[in-house]
């Protein structure tokens, strides 16, 4: 049976595996809600489904493999809402579920170390819905599902070179607040380690080595361009949409051991000055072969 992936919720992370998975043989399934959105995936090898019950029970059907990346919304679990019913009567015939989950779950620990063992505790309205997704999917007996919880996650036009070129990055200052992160790629690579060395029940914090405080990122990347530092601006006094301003409410420095000790796995881009230096470098390989 060729190896076959439903990945409901087809975005950053899940492109990112597919990448991975695809010249390996597999097939893979991937959902969107936007017809112009279907031909994308199309162009890229992935056959797509748009978010219907009836096209994803078909899809579960013939798959071996699922990755859940869609998050929670007010009224819970979107992809539970719709075939909920279908993972549970498929769930033992599955080789490997892949929840992605956020370290928001941990809370705020005040600049110290969680680990997969902390208990959860989230101090916002979204921690609060993954912490219930996460208890939602566990509850379905026999499913082999693996929970990954993602740090702040960045990789090719996800980063800060943009708005350092355009003057709007700003270095927000709140003392001893650090920050946790991860590049797309290596992302996919732990996914994928996990379906080689399934091990059901599993939890696993996909972070880098070097947790940071933000303003140093901002920094990094305006040194890297030979642009000036962007100003220094008081958390408490800076402009910030609502969102912007609850992910400053926790700080904290995730372990990543277990992907390592577990999973064998060895980092690509271990901190956000290799992480950053490898996305400059891939656009300006990009814009020299567009010449």
């Amino acid at each position: 049976m060729t190896q076959t992936l439903l990945s409901l919720g087809h975005g950053f992370s899940a492109k990112a595996l597919a990448a991975r998975l695809l010249p390996q043989g597999w097939r893979i399934f991937g959902t969107t809600r936007s017809a112009d959105k279907a031909g994308r995936l199309a162009a890229q090898g992935i056959t797509p489904l748009l978010w219907e019950a009836g096209a994803l029970r078909e899809a579960l059907a013939r798959s071996s493999h699922l990755l859940i990346s869609a998050g929670p919304d007010d009224a819970g679990d979107p992809s539970l809402r719709a075939i909920g019913d279908a993972v549970r009567a498929a769930a033992r015939d599955l080789e490997w579920v892949g929840y992605l989950s956020t370290t928001g779950v941990y809370g705020d620990h005040d600049g110290g170390w969680v680990s997969e063992d902390t208990p959860l505790a989230p101090s916002t309205k979204r921690g609060q819905k993954r912490v219930e997704a996460e208890a939602a999917w566990q509850a379905i007996p026999g499913l082999p599902l693996h929970i990954f919880r993602l740090a702040g996650i960045y990789g090719p036009g996800r980063g800060p070179f943009s708005k350092v070129r355009n003057g709007t990055a700003r270095r927000i200052i709140k003392p001893g607040q650090v920050f946790s992160r991860i590049h797309v790629d290596d992302i996919a690579q732990v996914l994928e380690a996990s379906i080689r060395h399934p091990d059901p029940g599993a939890i696993y914090n996909l972070c880098d080595d070097d947790p940071a405080p933000p303003q140093d990122v901002i920094a990094h990347a305006a040194e890297l361009l030979d642009l000036p530092v962007p100003p220094a601006v008081d958390f408490e006094a800076a402009e910030m949409s609502p969102m912007a301003r609850s992910f400053y409410a926790e700080s904290k420095r995730v372990s990543n051991a277990r992907i390592k000790d577990e999973l064998g796995v060895r980092l690509l881009y271990p901190d956000y000055r290799a992480g950053l230096r490898a996305l400059l470098e891939a656009e300006s390989a990009g814009a020299a072969g567009n010449d």
